[in-house]
């Protein structure tokens, strides 16, 4: 073809073009893909369908949910789901619980036998050092209180009708057990072993005064006996007879009275029991003592 057959061939194409939006739309096959054309504008987008209301929603749609079996009853997978993840279901579950551990009582000490109960009590009493009251025994035994008290009444009587060399009395508050005083001396040659613990007349002279006029100061003793008593004070406190109880208000002077080791060595069990002084005393003891203070 020569260059002048190509220039008309070109022109009559060109002359017979025509723009896709002038052309014919012609039906094409559904599985037929037509390339689009980039020339062609894009169609328009649809109109998205209107949402319906959120009131008319919640009237109309129905929510969805665990049946109600699976709710009250059962422990499914939407449970155990919630308890895992730590969701707001979880916690009242999770208060009952700790609300019935809180209910729930607990249960009281079985009770002892009459013949454990008493063996009970003679091996803590061999082991006290000083004597112990009947509320910490059945604190200890969690027994009632009741039945402790008439119980060392017994042990107590059948030490004393069986003759053995020890009794069970009460002392300073408690009960403990103690050698029998016919037996001392063979329990004083045992423990002294020849050795004088015995207290210096100026040592009982000043115990009595402690015992009688308790609590008492250093200076109001010292007057009562007419001589210095700072070192037998001394003495009682390291013995454990005596010891310190306060200061008085007036003076700050420190105030003195007997110890339980006292009431467990003469026997007693409170400072009433001692025997009455008046007897021994001078009528003008008082005026005596205050004549020297």
């Amino acid at each position: 073809m020569s260059d002048e057959e190509r220039r008309d061939s070109l022109a009559d194409q060109a002359a017979a073009w025509v723009p896709p939006w002038d052309r014919p739309s012609t039906p094409t096959p559904d599985n037929t893909k037509v390339p689009p054309d980039e020339s062609t504008p894009p169609p328009d987008e649809p109109t998205p369908a209107p949402q319906p209301d959120q009131e008319d929603l919640g009237r109309k749609v129905p929510l969805q949910g665990p049946e109600p079996s699976k709710v009250t009853g059962e422990a499914g997978a939407g449970e155990a789901g919630a308890g895992e993840s730590g969701g707001a279901g979880d916690v009242p579950r999770r208060q009952s619980a700790g609300r019935r551990r809180a209910t729930v009582a607990p249960e009281p000490a079985p009770e002892m036998s009459d013949t454990e109960l008493r063996g009970a009590l003679e091996a803590i009493l061999l082991v006290v050092d000083e004597p112990v009251s009947e509320l910490v025994l059945a604190q200890v035994l969690e027994q009632p209180a009741e039945r402790v008290g008439p119980m060392l009444d017994e042990i107590a009587a059948g030490y004393t009708a069986a003759g053995h060399g020890f009794e069970l009395r009460r002392a300073a508050g408690g009960w403990r057990l103690y050698t029998r005083p016919e037996y001392a001396t063979y329990v004083e040659r045992f423990v002294l072993d020849g050795q004088s613990v015995r207290l210096t007349q100026a040592a009982l002279e000043t115990l009595a005064v402690v015992a009688y006029k308790q609590p008492v100061t250093r200076s109001r003793i010292s007057a009562i006996r007419g001589v210095n008593c700072d070192g037998v004070i001394r003495t009682l406190v390291t013995r454990g007879l005596a010891e310190e109880c306060g200061t008085e208000q007036d003076s700050g002077a420190f105030l003195y009275r007997t110890t339980t080791l006292f009431l467990e060595k003469l026997g007693l069990n409170t400072v009433d029991e001692l025997p009455p002084l008046a007897p021994f005393l001078p009528d003008d003891v008082e005026e005596l003592a205050d004549a020297t203070r």
